[in-house]
């Protein structure tokens, strides 16, 4: 398909995959994403947090005062029990079964109803449980340690987050606290973290908020850390029930690729495209989305490639959900930008998704239907009809 040659398409750029601090984000603010997205001539952006839909109207009000258009978005951590007892990874590296999955194109004015709305309600509150007994684990290391001060968990909340924390706002919270103890004192606070890590010397400098917030998080919060506490299996809808809440709030269900790390490694589940493309639909997934920074131009090229190819919507981000700031213009690893093919592709996902958000907003079925069945045969015609709302909002 190359709707191209059929139609006029002035490909603009896209980030489908922005969290805020609705969840955990490298921005301070909600509205910094969009600063830097109109500083970076990024027109199309999507919100994208977990299990939260609570910044849809902050989102969609900051983008039309940019001329930005907004994609409302969300992200969830599920399990595929027949992939974990088979030991397959999915798109978690180090857990079987586990596999995270986006909604794109949920419906604003949000509408999610029963049993569904208590659903999420449910796993985002087991979610932030299980990060309480995180911080009451890290406080007794601290206690252990002897350390001048302790975290408070309902203080971080309430600072630090819009209700959803996780272990990075613990590892941000730990930082701050420490530092303003020891009033920036860089020799005080490597001797503290090296006292805390058991010993183990600070690597990152002093100054590198994020990366110290990193190490903090690796050290403690993070399996064989002493503050770890594993997810209780309630904090894990199965894959299928989350599709399900997705498609209740008028989404697309939406499969997000690891493909390729660093040494060139795949999961269990990714490593032939073409074998996962076809579980995919077997499973009712008609979408995907690639985060660039994660992979190589060749592998995105090929991955995204076959996929848009053979029908799937194909979207690309960022996801900004670390401490560390990169920009939200989008590129594969190390920086390298990506190719046009590419751009183009990414462009024709958020079209769909755009057209799904404009047709189900009035009242109709989108890309998808109520049971997850996806229109392949009049993608292009999706594509078309995206690119016209996404422009009658950016020029």
């Amino acid at each position: 398909m190359d709707v191209s040659k059929k139609h006029k398409l002035e490909c603009v750029d896209v980030n489908a995959h922005l969290h805020t601090p609705y969840s955990f984000s490298a921005f301070d603010k909600l509205t910094d994403a969009l600063d830097r997205a109109v500083n970076e001539n990024v027109k199309v952006v999507g919100i994208n947090d977990f299990y939260s839909m609570d910044g849809y109207k902050e989102w969609n009000d900051g983008c039309i005062q940019r001329k930005l258009f907004p994609l409302f978005n969300i992200e969830f951590i599920s399990l595929q029990e027949e992939d974990q007892a088979a030991g397959i990874r999915v798109n978690d590296p180090n857990n079987p079964g586990r596999t995270y999955l986006s909604g794109k194109g949920l419906a604003y004015p949000i509408d999610l109803p029963e049993p569904y709305a208590s659903q999420l309600a449910n796993v985002r509150a087991e979610s932030n449980a299980q990060v309480k007994t995180m911080c009451g684990k890290l406080n007794d290391v601290l206690a252990s340690y002897d350390a001048p001060f302790r975290l408070d968990f309902d203080l971080i909340e309430k600072t630090l987050t819009k209700g959803s924390i996780r272990e990075r706002h613990l590892a941000k919270a730990l930082r701050i606290a420490a530092y303003a103890h020891f009033n920036n004192d860089k020799a005080a606070i490597a001797k503290f973290f090296e006292t805390i890590f058991g010993g183990k010397a600070l690597k990152s400098n002093v100054d590198d908020l994020a990366a110290v917030e990193n190490e903090i998080r690796g050290n403690l919060l993070k399996a064989g850390g002493a503050a770890f506490v594993p997810e209780d299996p309630k904090a894990f809808l199965p894959m299928d029930t989350v599709r399900k809440i997705i498609l209740a709030a008028g989404g697309i269900p939406t499969y997000p690729f690891l493909a390729d790390d660093a040494k060139g490694g795949f999961t269990d589940f990714e490593q032939d495209v073409v074998k996962t493309a076809e579980i995919l639909r077997q499973r009712g997934i008609f979408s995907v989305e690639f985060i660039t920074t994660r992979n190589s131009v060749e592998v995105l090229e090929k991955y995204a490639g076959y996929l848009h190819d053979n029908g799937f919507v194909v979207t690309f981000g960022s996801e900004h959900n670390t401490p560390a700031m990169e920009p939200i213009e989008l590129f594969a690893r190390g920086g390298a930008p990506l190719t046009e093919r590419l751009k183009f592709i990414n462009y024709c996902g958020a079209c769909v998704v755009a057209a799904h958000q404009d047709i189900v907003r009035s009242g109709m079925q989108g890309y998808v239907d109520s049971r997850g069945k996806a229109d392949i045969d009049k993608r292009d015609e999706y594509v078309k009809h995206g690119d016209r709302v996404i422009k009658s909002i950016i020029l």
